[in-house]
């Protein structure tokens, strides 16, 4: 019985590398006003990689859901209870981190920031993080008031997360710009293989 040819074989002509899959991306929003730049960032990474979003339940006061891209799955605490049934059933949170190549949480608020830093995991994002491989690449850009910004325990807090090999992507008083969040991403993906 003959099998079928692999799909990148084409004409009779083999290529040395078989054609590279885009790179899988969870983008994660957190609740603070910097959430408005939401369907900015999807955007930026959608020109060039598979994107998957979630968001917090105070996230989507400021996101504009009808903005995202069309090819964009928006997950939401909602879809973690409603797609689970029995044991043996898929659990949303964990299948999210397999997908993934990478994460980025942008804005990342000073609540969920305070939350991965002692492992707390209520909803549908910080359940991800807390089951994250941080073998995989994981960014946060932190959008909050200078106010919060300034607080003992948001420094804490970010050396927490900082020992656990999270990349950060500071901005100047408020959350980096979506470009910037883009071109982060972007180099370090280009100076590394993804994985298979």
């Amino acid at each position: 019985m003959a099998h079928p040819e692999p799909q990148y074989v084409q004409r009779g002509k083999v290529p040395m590398d078989p054609p590279q899959r885009k790179p899988r991306i969870l983008l994660g929003a957190c609740g603070c006003v910097a959430a408005v730049q939401f369907a900015s960032i999807c955007h930026c990474f959608c020109e060039w990689a598979e994107v998957k979003a979630v968001a917090t339940p105070a996230s989507l006061h400021f996101i504009d859901i009808e903005s995202l891209p069309d090819n964009v799955d928006l997950y939401t605490d909602r879809h973690e209870w409603s797609c689970w049934e029995k044991l043996g059933d898929n659990v949303l949170h964990i299948e999210l981190y397999r997908w993934a190549d990478l994460m980025v949480i942008a804005p990342l608020s000073a609540n969920t920031l305070a939350k991965i830093a002692g492992g707390i995991c209520d909803n549908l994002l910080t359940c991800i993080v807390r089951a994250w491989d941080y073998s995989k690449p994981m960014f946060i850009a932190p959008g909050m008031n200078t106010f919060t910004w300034r607080n003992p325990f948001t420094e804490k807090h970010l050396m927490l997360v900082d020992e656990l090999g999270v990349f950060f992507i500071p901005g100047d008083d408020a959350m980096a710009e979506p470009t910037e969040i883009h071109s982060t991403v972007r180099l370090y993906l280009e100076s590394r293989p993804l994985p298979d």
